[in-house]
């Protein structure tokens, strides 16, 4: 992929203006005891406050909304371990439509619950990659229906970016956006708004030590996976690193950064207790990262997007 295969600014705000009666302009949340902690200003960009409690909503009803008639009828399917089956869940539900979700057994109990409070058909399979995708193409030969991926596909990719468009419009001048990293949606989304509406703001992937996929994968320029058995607290990013984001990733992310376990369980009670929002462990990925890295950051404007706030309420690390 170049430059020039890259989509352009107005797909981006296109998607913006199809999403925006569907998703909630999140807010941003600011703590000056945190900046000091940090010696930097920090802007929480707080999709833990999205739809479902999570920023996928923006990817999958900018997806879905641009299926034909024919194909809304036949309805939607994707595998997910969580925010993106709850996602799509929702998408279906608003839209009048069906949709078939293939979740891994270990999926955790809140979020197995969302979907079918969303209505969504739950298809369990084996907790492996492989038994993912040959379960959901075992379905899609049965029903019809469309795949609406996670993140591989680049209407999620822009749908995703509509975030970070959000932070540019309301914080001018940030030098800085840290995402965290699992499929690479949100990260190559992020990218290429800042691309084009912040051109000189450096956007690093945060990632977790554990599963450093996506550090790997940039920094040896192809395209790694995690070993079998790989585990992170922050269940949202055990995924692999897709193909697309990837490909936007070599072009525009500045870097990707890792931290600890101790550190992704630090920031995230640091979150629920001085910015009194509830994070999941992925969501505190952002501020882990800055931890685990300050000196990069030092009196710098720094925007953090919280991910989600889906806790699994069995694994919060500070309260067992």
């Amino acid at each position: 992929m170049h430059h020039t295969d890259l989509p352009g600014n107005a797909l981006l705000h296109q998607a913006q203006q199809r999403i925006k009666p569907y998703v909630n302009r999140t807010p941003l949340l600011r703590s000056d005891w945190l900046n000091e902690w940090a010696g930097a200003e920090l802007w929480f960009k707080c999709e833990n406050l999205q739809r479902v409690g999570a920023f996928k909503p923006r990817g999958a009803f900018n997806a879905t909304l641009q299926l034909s008639a024919e194909e809304k009828h036949r309805g939607v399917a994707t595998h997910s371990s969580g925010n993106h089956a709850q996602a799509l869940a929702l998408v279906a539900k608003t839209l009048g439509i069906q949709a078939h979700i293939v979740m891994p057994e270990n999926s955790p109990a809140s979020k197995i619950a969302g979907v079918r409070e969303l209505g969504g058909e739950i298809t369990f399979c084996e907790a492996t990659v492989e038994a993912r995708e040959a379960v959901l193409k075992d379905l899609l030969a049965k029903t019809g229906a469309t795949y609406i991926p996670p993140y591989d596909h680049m209407d999620i990719i822009i749908g995703q970016s509509t975030a970070a468009l959000e932070i540019f419009e309301d914080v001018p001048g940030v030098e800085n956006v840290l995402v965290p990293l699992g499929g690479g949606g949100l990260l190559s989304g992020t990218a290429l708004a800042a691309k084009y509406n912040n051109p000189g703001c450096k956007v690093y992937g945060a990632e977790p030590l554990n599963v450093n996929d996506g550090e790997r994968s940039l920094k040896s320029g192809t395209l790694c996976t995690n070993p079998p058995g790989s585990f992170t607290v922050a269940d949202g990013l055990r995924t692999n690193l897709g193909e697309l984001p990837f490909e936007v990733m070599k072009l525009l992310v500045h870097d990707v950064l890792t931290a600890r376990e101790e550190t992704i369980a630090m920031a995230m009670e640091l979150i629920w207790r001085r910015l009194k929002v509830i994070v999941e462990p992925s969501g505190a990925l952002a501020l882990a990262v800055l931890h685990e890295h300050r000196d990069l950051f030092k009196g710098q404007r720094v925007a953090l997007i919280l991910s989600g706030g889906n806790v699994d309420w069995s694994a919060v690390p500070f309260l067992k």
